[in-house]
């Protein structure tokens, strides 16, 4: 199977310059637990609603900090349309993240969101259970400080 055939197709972005007040307003409207950052032809990062708990309102941000402030950043890990569920699983597992933004291989452009949520809703549940087991342990690459944040690659 396919990410394309379980991947979010609503995707909600925001910019870096925009308050991390106007991102939450819209994951509120949305009912949405996360934001890609940058446009269709270009991923500059992700923000969680973890991301503005933790790194925005635990470390003393406010509702006008810049999405740059506390967004995950760098090198930001990405899936392809037509790469298959079992390749996602592993990836997400090994760099212990929830939710990858989905580009359109021919265009390069984003196109979805996947999600642990979103493998855990397909019959193979091998395949959640390999993001799941990766996701979910603790690491220096989660390290919420400002002095840990790293990204993902893309």
């Amino acid at each position: 199977m396919q990410v394309s055939e379980i991947m979010s197709r609503q995707v909600r972005t925001v910019t870096p310059e925009q308050s991390v007040q106007e991102a939450a307003r819209l994951m509120l409207d949305e009912d949405i637990g996360a934001v890609v950052v940058g446009s269709e032809d270009q991923v500059a990062g992700v923000l969680t609603d973890r991301d503005i708990a933790v790194r925005g309102v635990a470390s003393g941000r406010g509702p006008d900090a810049k999405v740059s402030e506390l967004m995950s950043a760098g090198d930001i890990v990405v899936a392809y349309d037509d790469q298959d569920l079992d390749e996602i699983a592993v990836m997400m597992s090994d760099r212990q993240v929830r939710r990858l933004p989905v580009l359109e291989r021919a265009s390069g452009k984003l196109c979805g969101l996947v999600s642990l949520g979103d493998l855990a809703r397909t019959d193979d549940t091998s395949t959640a259970e390999t993001a799941v087991a990766g996701a979910s342990q603790s690491s220096a690459q989660h390290d919420q400080s400002q002095e840990g944040l790293t990204g993902q690659s893309m």
